[in-house]
């Protein structure tokens, strides 16, 4: 499947001008930001679909060609916008609402404002403007999949930085998500001040250590 622009142009046949994509990355990891990202494409220009021939899920795509498109983005775009919700934040409110929250802090940062919205699934129930919630949204809506593009990037940098400051996780590999490396790290540092004590294997290394403490 490859994104397009199809139902873009279906709410601007029936009068929405500024559409905008939003995606998140990292609601899955174990430590970290859930990053969102918000796009509005210019789609009164005609070449829209071939300049953009090769966003797609950014899942889809390596890190290389994720960064190159970046810049590519940014700069076609009529507006883009980027908001996230810390690890405390996500342990506060639940990954679900902190993941709405980063989403309308991204919407908020648009310079242009949206009068309809694609999300990938997820509703946004705080947000008045017409939502359109599309299963498997980032493969298949080319606004959603260049929000995609802009949240992974910018939360894998963000995570980048982290490796500098907790380099046994291996975030620059994992971006905090849970392969074995990082559970085996965890089973022998801890947690550290980034991870989400709320997810279940934080939980778990916290309960054993109240255990061991009885």
């Amino acid at each position: 499947m490859k994104a397009d622009l199809t139902f873009e142009y279906r709410l601007r046949d029936v009068g929405y001008c500024c559409i905008a994509g939003v995606d998140e990355a990292g609601r899955g990891a174990w430590a970290g930001p859930v990053v969102a990202g918000a796009v509005i494409l210019p789609l009164d220009r005609f070449d829209l679909g071939r300049a953009l021939a090769t966003v797609n899920d950014s899942k889809q795509l390596t890190a290389p060609a994720r960064e190159a498109l970046l810049p590519q983005i940014m700069e076609i775009a009529v507006a883009a916008g980027v908001g996230q919700a810390s690890h405390a934040e996500i342990d506060e409110l639940g990954i679900v609402p902190a993941t709405r929250l980063a989403m309308q802090r991204a919407l908020d940062a648009l310079s242009v404002a949206p009068d309809a919205l694609l999300t990938d699934s997820i509703r946004l129930p705080q947000v008045t403007l017409p939502i359109t919630p599309l299963t498997k949204g980032d493969e298949r809506s080319l606004s959603i999949a260049a929000a995609s593009i802009i949240a992974k990037v910018l939360r894998d940098q963000h995570m980048q930085q982290l490796d500098a400051e907790y380099p046994q996780y291996g975030f620059l590999v994992n971006k905090g998500y849970g392969t074995a490396l990082h559970r085996k790290a965890l089973r022998e540092c801890g947690p550290s001040d980034v991870h989400r004590m709320s997810f279940a294997p934080m939980a778990t290394l916290q309960q054993r250590a109240e255990d061991e403490q009885a």
